[in-house]
């Protein structure tokens, strides 16, 4: 089984990951924020920085997928492969933050390590507003976040929601604006049953 949560920057990828492998007993892979050499550059100067970050985050994310294809093991995963094309590179492109050579460039990295793995067998969407993403954001206090502009939100939210209409896979979506699944069992309970109905209509 191979679960993978999308969401925009402070959505609760990482937190929901964490609670769905603790109750399911899955492995988690998170997404590389800690040891990422780029991230701090990066949102000093993301025009400079863009391109670098972007492959960084291509390559981690291709090595994790062809390592949990391999071992076979149950797994949900903090953000997807394709978040990272469709949208992100995408969106720094799209503000002239990424220039049309780089983007090129990334792009054929993409579809040929897209072309070497499988889908995750579930997509949990977590849906939310700029409001409650800055919210998030401001609350689990990463430095190298503090300076996220508001367009860059805004333009990612849009993103998503294009790529999460137009993904053909099995998906479910999370409407964070109106849980909590972080600090409220109830809450957590509701989106656990909503997995197990997704998963169970796998088969």
């Amino acid at each position: 089984m191979y679960i993978a949560i999308a969401g925009n920057i402070g959505s609760g990828k990482t937190t929901l990951a964490g609670l769905l492998s603790k109750h399911y007993g899955w492995k988690v892979q998170y997404e590389d924020t800690e040891d990422n050499p780029y991230l701090y550059d990066f949102y000093s100067d993301m025009q400079r920085w863009s391109f670098h970050l972007q492959v960084y985050f291509l390559g981690r994310r291709f090595r994790q997928i062809v390592e949990l294809q391999k071992n076979k093991d149950d797994v949900v995963q903090d953000r997807t492969i394709f978040e990272d094309a469709y949208i992100f590179a995408a969106n720094l492109h799209a503000m002239q933050l990424m220039s049309n050579n780089d983007y090129a460039t990334y792009i054929d990295l993409f579809e040929l390590m897209s072309s070497l793995i499988a889908p995750p067998d579930l997509l949990i969407y977590l849906r939310a507003s700029v409001p409650t993403l800055v919210r998030q954001i401001q609350r689990r206090g990463r430095e190298y976040e503090a300076g996220i502009r508001l367009d860059y939100l805004k333009n990612l939210n849009d993103r998503y929601e294009e790529f999460v209409q137009s993904y053909s896979g099995p998906k479910l979506i999370v409407d964070v604006d109106e849980i909590n699944f972080s600090d409220n069992l109830g809450d957590l309970s509701e989106v656990v049953s909503k997995v197990n109905a997704a998963i169970n209509g796998l088969f």
